[in-house]
C-alpha cells in the first residue's frame, strides 16, 4: 500500500554544511581576488542579497513547472524570524522533476553565475553566487539523498523544513544523511495561499533594503 513518508531537514547539520560551503568558496575566490576588491561593492551585495535569494526559489518553481508541475499548485513564503525563505510545489511529482529542480538554483545563479564573476572578475556577482552556493545546503542534501530512493513520487505541503515521498516501498527505517524520519500518512494537509510572508520578514525586507540602499548612495 502506498503512503506517504515525511521527512524533515536537520537545521543544525545545515547551518554547519552552509558555513562549510560558504568558507570554501570564499578561500578559492580569494585565490583570484584580493580581500579590498572581493569586498568593493559590499553595500551593493546587501542591497542585493534578498532579491537574488528570492531569485532562487523562482528557479526552483519554474523547473517545477517546465518539468510538468502545474504553477497553481506552486506556492511561496517567507519566514525570516524561523529562517525560511521558500517554494513549495504541493502536488505529486516525478524524482526527474524534484532533482532538475533542486539543482537548478545551485547550477545557474551558483556554479554558472560564479564562473562568470572569475571570467569578468566581478566580485559582486562572484559574492552573491557564494551567498547562493552556501544557502543550497537543503537543496544538496535532499539531491544526494533522493537521487539513491527508487520508485518514488515527491510532494511538499504545509510545513516548509519538511517533504514527502509517496511510495510503496516502506521508507521508515531509510537512513538519510542530514534529513530525520517525520512519520507516515495517507494524505497531506495542504493550503494553497499563493504568497505567504510575515509581518516580521516584511518589515525586515524593507529596512533591510533601506540600509542597503543608503549605504550605497553614502559610503
Amino acid at each position: 500500500m502506498s503512503k506517504y513518508y515525511l521527512f524533515g531537514l536537520k537545521n543544525l547539520l545545515l547551518q554547519i554544511i552552509d558555513l562549510i560551503l560558504f568558507g570554501i568558496m570564499l578561500g578559492i575566490t580569494l585565490l583570484f581576488f584580493n580581500v579590498y576588491d572581493l569586498f568593493a561593492h559590499f553595500y551593493w551585495l546587501i542591497f542585493l542579497i534578498i532579491p537574488y535569494l528570492i531569485l532562487h526559489e523562482l528557479i526552483h518553481s519554474l523547473a517545477y513547472v517546465i518539468n510538468g508541475a502545474n504553477f497553481k499548485n506552486i506556492t511561496y513564503g517567507i519566514h525570516i524570524e524561523k529562517g525560511i525563505m521558500c517554494c513549495l510545489c504541493k502536488e505529486n511529482i516525478s524524482k526527474k522533476n524534484v532533482l532538475i529542480s533542486l539543482m537548478a538554483p545551485f547550477v545557474l545563479i551558483g556554479l554558472l553565475t560564479y564562473i562568470l564573476g572569475l571570467i569578468f572578475h566581478n566580485s559582486l556577482l562572484t559574492l552573491l553566487s557564494i551567498v547562493n552556493i552556501s544557502g543550497c545546503a537543503g537543496d544538496l542534501v535532499m539531491f544526494f539523498n533522493l537521487i539513491k530512493i527508487k520508485d518514488f513520487s515527491y510532494s511538499e505541503f504545509d510545513n516548509p523544513l519538511a517533504f514527502a515521498l509517496y511510495s510503496s516501498h516502506n521508507l521508515e527505517k531509510k537512513k538519510l544523511l542530514g534529513l530525520k524520519y517525520l512519520g507516515s500518512t495517507t494524505e497531506l494537509k495542504k493550503t494553497f495561499k499563493k504568497v505567504d510572508v510575515s509581518l516580521f520578514s516584511l518589515i525586515s525586507i524593507i529596512l533591510y533594503m533601506l540600509l542597503g540602499l543608503l549605504g550605497i548612495i553614502f559610503f
